[in-house]
């Protein structure tokens, strides 16, 4: 009888291991991205004390162990919620603001967009909560840094394309602005205030960010602080102060 020539199997077939590993971190992604999204909107209504394993895993058509798989307990899983909304926030807020042409319509459009949501209460409940499970503050952490750096990326990006004249620094302008509005927004929830009112004494306690430069254009344009001495000494457009 002949001998069978075994052959391995192609890469990407499913009896290849590195196909299977692949599917699985893919899977994994996609079961931990189901229970994110079924057990946030529970988080926001019911509190952490009022939300269970099971009510989540009900919510996501998933087992209870698959939660305590993926997170290991219910507080991580809130704070993991909890940050993953703020990103997504950070981000919406980001895209709201491109479309505006002066500093304060860019202002304007961040503190709207922020505080038309109650993401960044929910982010605060989990800086609370790790208070009490320091295992938990090394996410906080990155979401923090993470949040600050691509502010700001993005609030250079639009002073160097509209030709602004920045009051600080990106780094410092984009840490002052999330400071500023947990701050406002945590002090509005516990006063009852509306959307309308947390934005409006957001963007009073924030002030102007920058300034428009008449003499600057888009082509070319590089970001400058206002106390820069090789800037300009223009004086701001009309409606800036």
């Amino acid at each position: 009888m002949a001998a069978k020539t075994i052959q391995a199997p192609l890469e990407g077939q499913a009896g290849d291991p590195k196909h299977a590993a692949r599917a699985t971190r893919s899977a994994g992604r996609k079961m931990r991205s189901l229970l994110l999204d079924a057990a946030s909107p529970l988080f926001k209504e019911r509190g952490l004390a009022g939300t269970s394993i099971s009510d989540i895993a009900t919510a996501a058509d998933a087992f209870p162990s698959q939660i305590t798989y993926y997170f290991r307990t219910k507080e991580a899983l809130f704070v993991e919620c909890a940050c993953r909304d703020l990103l997504y926030l950070a981000r919406t807020t980001e895209q709201a603001a491109l479309k505006a042409h002066t500093p304060r319509d860019y202002t304007r459009a961040l503190a709207e967009t922020v505080t038309a949501t109650d993401s960044v209460a929910f982010f605060a409940e989990a800086l609370t909560l790790t208070r009490r499970r320091p295992d938990l503050a090394p996410l906080v952490e990155r979401t923090i840094e993470r949040l600050h750096s691509e502010g700001a990326r993005a609030y250079a990006s639009q002073v160097e394309r509209h030709g602004w004249r920045s009051l600080r620094a990106p780094d410092e302008s984009s840490r002052r602005f999330w400071a500023v509005a947990i701050g406002v927004i945590l002090e509005g929830y516990a006063m009852g205030r509306s959307p309308d009112q947390l934005c409006s004494e957001l963007l009073r306690v924030l002030g102007d960010q920058a300034r428009a430069d008449k003499t600057t254009t888009n082509e070319g344009a590089r970001l400058r602080l206002v106390d820069d001495p090789n800037a300009s000494t223009s004086t701001p457009s009309d409606g800036e102060s």
